[in-house]
């Protein structure tokens, strides 16, 4: 390639938290090269949090429409194709569809991240290193092109609207704000109901607001209302009341948020909240917020132990233990020590 390459496709698809950590790849390519083209394919929920991304052209890709969709994506795409392909995603469905962009170097995983034939639809890959954070992983995407991603910028998107909706939720009275965001797309990875309300009692007794935020499935509402059920302290339920660009603004607004590994963790991170994450099923320094993991819980190594027979440290870098109940290992008395964690540092004026 040119020094100075004039167009790039990346193909990320999902999941929230992983086009998140897209973002500050795309920061860096843009830093080096300020008239690149770069085109993104990426899925409907995807685009609706991040519409408004300087200098990047979106193309959705709905994952029902097969074939047919894949079609029709190439049409939207420059006929003349691109410099090269960023694939970042190795499922099936997005290895097939990389192969309706027209790119001559088409840049994928390694070969410890590579499956569902990934190899056979790239030419080049990043370099294999193991334990790694995901985002690390996505901006060393960069470096088959002669770059490094050496320092790591957000700035999602948020327009001043969403911004304003958000501050008109709760009063800005100098309470600090717990956000509950309790439900991941991964139900194994989700904590209990009666758990996140004994946190949020706590929490309350010492002064904090308590939001609860999540979307509109069936479980979100669920969990929400049986958390409120088991809860004795008032609480504001934003469940289900905000869109994807307003995500972001609510959860800046909150001082520390409390959820399993989840698409709002990593946009809350982004956004500069601190985050207080429960780990069981995945592990916090591969997946968890980014910049700060000091009030994560950390019960992985337990689950390996007691799920798979073995201690972390003897795990491939990315397995999961999604087991039922393995959220189990996460109590209460967990939860509340991260939050003391998080009191100590951040004493209130």
């Amino acid at each position: 390639m040119s020094i100075n390459p004039l167009s790039l496709c990346l193909l990320r698809l999902s999941a929230l938290g992983d086009v998140t950590h897209v973002v500050p790849l795309v920061r860096t390519l843009q830093k080096a090269w300020p008239q690149l083209r770069l085109d993104w394919i990426i899925d409907k929920g995807g685009q609706k949090l991040l519409d408004g991304l300087d200098g990047v052209v979106f193309h959705a890709y709905d994952k029902r429409s097969g074939l047919a969709g894949m079609r029709a994506l190439r049409r939207q795409l420059p006929a003349e194709g691109f410099d090269a392909l960023l694939q970042m995603q190795v499922a099936f469905r997005a290895n097939v569809l990389s192969a309706f962009i027209p790119a001559r170097r088409r840049i994928g995983y390694d070969r410890t991240r590579s499956r569902d034939l990934h190899g056979l639809f790239i030419n080049e890959r990043i370099p294999d290193r193991p334990g790694i954070h995901v985002l690390d992983a996505i901006g060393s995407f960069c470096e088959p092109l002669g770059l490094k991603q050496t320092e790591v910028v957000w700035s999602l998107p948020v327009p001043e609207a969403a911004r304003e909706w958000a501050r008109a939720q709760w009063a800005d009275d100098g309470a600090p704000t717990l956000m509950i965001s309790p439900c991941s797309s991964h139900v194994r990875r989700n904590w209990y109901p009666d758990r996140y309300a004994a946190v949020a009692d706590h929490a309350a007794a010492k002064g904090w607001r308590i939001v609860l935020c999540g979307g509109r499935s069936e479980l979100e509402r669920s969990t929400t209302d049986a958390i409120v059920a088991a809860m004795q302290a008032p609480v504001l339920d934003l469940v289900g009341k905000d869109t994807l660009k307003q995500l972001p603004a609510l959860l800046e607004r909150a001082a520390l948020v409390m959820t399993p590994d989840s698409g709002p963790m990593h946009i809350a991170n982004a956004m500069g909240s601190k985050v207080l994450g429960l780990h069981a099923a995945s592990n916090p320094l591969r997946s968890g917020p980014y910049s700060d993991v000091r009030y994560c819980v950390d019960k992985y190594d337990a689950a390996a132990r007691k799920f798979l027979g073995k201690p972390a440290s003897e795990l491939g870098w990315g397995t999961k233990i999604e087991f039922d109940d393995v959220m189990g290992l996460v109590g209460v008395e967990d939860a509340v020590a991260a939050f003391e964690r998080y009191v100590s540092d951040h004493p209130r004026a």
